[in-house]
């Protein structure tokens, strides 16, 4: 292939301006000054009556600091910020000095811009390139696009996810939890994976509830993340849990909120299963599984149940045993309304929201200290949460709530008239 038919992906083109964008920079340039007009104009208004010894006006109008440059959505803008001078300052109350609240000292970039850098580091741009994937929206010759400033930015978000972690639940009230342990394909400095527990509000909301880092899934470390909900006001258990088969979750659950009906992930267990056949068997036996949690009602399904083991007990005891060990908590979401199967059958929202996480930390092969996969996590995770799919007839979590029975998904007392 000949060399000037090959397109090189490492950098975009080279910042090319335009006259629209000209325009439009010298109208958001007037735009601005005539605002820092005004707001110092407000500003000396204020002490228009207040002399100095010689009668002259106190506080006055004292030309402009030097021109910089402020990195907006549309590119660079430069702008003069007005000052102010205090002819005969107070000697009790001190200097009269003007700071603008539209261009604070030092600024030089936007609040978007200083969001939007560190969001494309999640999204899979490195500290190191940033400068040439702006360019083209900020300019050639634009500063402060170092690794330096986008390490800075993102300790910011660090400083978000700690107050989350301390925040207030007292007045929080969640039906359902999903939990699950995740772990990244990173290295980090202590071997950890990601305890998660996304939860169902009453109003059949999907929340971010806890996001830890524990050793592997154990009892202990999800004890201290249960505990620590509890503490900081989470009194009410929620009504059911869902997860999959790690056995540290379910006994901290135990002592923590012992009155929480227990579901087990048939996605999980359908996985586990499938591993202890023979790949032939797979498709097959994947449909009889199907079979059991589609059923419309929890006999049907204890048929189907039935009907799988009998199939493949004889040959294949250790993929049966697997599924006849949680054979109770597979079937527990039949006492909850039809409404919500879909989403109280499996981990769901925990796996496709992780799915993100997952391809964003595959991205980066650099060594990251657990706060910092965890502060990643967090803010890909509250990215996620807006596109939760909140749950369908979402009037049925106050009958839950009240301890309404249902059976086959269908509140008891209408099958009784």
């Amino acid at each position: 292939m000949r060399k000037d038919n090959v397109i090189d992906f490492k950098k975009p083109e080279p910042f090319i301006d335009d006259p629209i964008t000209t325009l439009l920079r010298q109208g958001a340039r007037q735009l601005l000054n005539a605002a820092l007009e005004a707001e110092i104009s407000i500003f000396l208004n204020q002490y228009k009556g207040i002399p100095d010894d010689k009668g002259h006006q106190r506080v006055v109008r004292n030309g402009y600091l030097p021109e910089r440059e402020i990195q907006t959505g549309i590119g660079q803008v430069s702008v003069k910020a007005p000052r102010i001078r205090d002819r005969q300052p107070d000697p009790e109350k001190g200097q009269v000095r003007f700071s603008s609240a539209i261009l604070p000292p030092y600024m030089r970039k936007t609040k978007s811009i200083e969001t939007l850098l560190p969001w494309l580091y999640l999204k899979g741009v490195s500290t190191g390139d940033f400068t040439d994937a702006l360019a083209a929206l900020l300019g050639k010759d634009a500063p402060g696009l170092s690794a330096a400033t986008i390490s800075r930015l993102k300790t910011v978000w660090q400083d978000e996810y700690k107050h989350w972690q301390q925040r207030d639940l007292s007045n929080k009230r969640y039906v359902y939890f999903w939990a699950d342990g995740i772990y990244c394909n990173v290295r980090m400095d202590a071997r950890q994976c990601l305890l998660v527990i996304i939860g169902a509000t009453a109003d059949g909301h999907k929340e971010l509830v806890a996001l830890e880092g524990g050793f592997r899934e154990s009892e202990q470390s999800w004890l201290e993340m249960l505990m620590d909900l509890k503490r900081r006001g989470l009194q009410k258990p929620p009504e059911l849990a869902v997860g999959d088969g790690s056995l540290g979750f379910w006994k901290a659950l135990a002592k923590v909120y012992d009155t929480t009906r227990w579901q087990r992930c048939w996605v999980h267990k359908t996985a586990n299963v499938l591993n202890k056949l023979p790949k032939s068997l797979q498709a097959k036996a994947k449909e009889k599984l199907q079979q059991i949690w589609m059923a419309d009602s929890k006999e049907e399904a204890e048929n189907n149940f039935d009907s799988f083991v009998k199939t493949y007990e004889a040959k294949y005891p250790k993929a049966t045993r697997c599924l006849e060990k949680d054979r109770e908590t597979l079937l527990t979401f039949y006492d909850f309304p039809a409404e919500h199967w879909r989403h109280i059958r499996t981990t769901n929202p925990i796996e496709s929201t992780f799915a993100t996480v997952r391809l964003r930390t595959a991205k980066v092969r650099g060594c990251f200290s657990s706060l910092t996969v965890l502060t990643m996590a967090f803010q890909l995770c509250r990215c996620a949460q807006k596109r939760w799919i909140k749950l369908h007839h979402p009037e049925r979590m106050a009958e839950v709530i009240r301890g309404v029975q249902f059976v086959d998904g269908i509140i008891e007392t209408r099958i009784a008239a």
